[in-house]
């Protein structure tokens, strides 16, 4: 299992409102970030469209597909052995499965996979039997689809229980991993929430999906499957810039001996 993952934040792409760079240029960075992650020791990347905002809902422009294509491609040839996740924002996952499959990819990442959710791009709905039925005509049923349970920057139409939020995430809608994060994008997931979505996973790999920090790991590490760490691993640990190889190397680190004492 792919335990310890680095998110690869992509800056603004072409036709999104901040783009300035051609893609030629992301896609040399992007390589040198997952060059850092790999040399670290990380078991995956996930490469996903963060500078886009604002994000769409759904469906994303052809523009932002092909760029993301060529983004993860050139991760794949500068780290052959660096396994590949792909996150298309704002949940776009019919999107993320056909890159995933042109690009080898081992994972998708999708925020709202099951249910619906109120967000700052409106109304999210989930997109389960869309995305299982479009792996399967790929032909690639081992791709793993991580689904987001009550998804950050996000809230939910009316209260729910979040143990049966995540029974019909694992149970309906067939994710192969279960994903928990906090309020916002680096911000810390309640050990509680994760107690409680571990005993409804069923076995489930589960995990924590943002706040994850250096500090935290001790406790994080027992309760869950996994992390997956972005914000915490640039320079003045906020999302967005590139990679810090020294920050990557200590949380990695810092990862491993916390997973040996859990």
């Amino acid at each position: 299992m792919r335990s310890l993952v680095g998110v690869l934040h992509l800056p603004p792409l072409p036709g999104s409102p901040r783009s300035r760079e051609p893609v030629a240029a992301i896609a040399r960075a992007v390589a040198r970030d997952a060059q850092a992650l790999a040399a670290a020791g990380f078991d995956l990347a996930v490469v996903e469209n963060f500078g886009d905002i604002p994000f769409f809902k759904g469906p994303v422009p052809p523009v932002t597909i092909a760029g993301i294509t060529a983004c993860a491609l050139a991760v794949r040839d500068a780290c052959p052995d660096l396994a590949l996740g792909i996150n298309v924002l704002r949940n776009d996952g019919l999107a993320a499965v056909a890159v995933a499959v042109v690009v080898g990819a081992e994972c998708v990442r999708i925020n709202v996979l099951s249910g619906a959710r109120v967000t700052d791009q409106g109304l999210v709905e989930g997109q389960a039997a869309e995305v299982v039925r479009l792996r399967r005509e790929l032909g690639r049923p081992d791709l793993r689809i991580w689904g987001d349970v009550a998804v950050k920057h996000s809230a939910p139409l009316a209260a729910r229980d979040l143990a049966d939020e995540t029974r019909d995430l694992v149970q309906r809608s067939l994710a192969d991993a279960v994903l928990v994060t906090g309020s916002g994008t680096g911000e810390a997931v309640d050990p509680e929430h994760l107690r409680r979505v571990r005993a409804a996973a069923g076995g489930v790999p589960l995990y924590v999906a943002s706040g994850a920090t250096e500090a935290a790991l001790p406790i994080l590490a027992g309760l869950c499957d996994g992390v997956i760490v972005g914000s915490a691993l640039r320079a003045d640990g906020r999302a967005g810039g590139p990679v810090d190889p020294e920050r990557a190397r200590r949380f990695a680190d810092a990862y491993r001996a916390a997973r040996a004492h859990a």
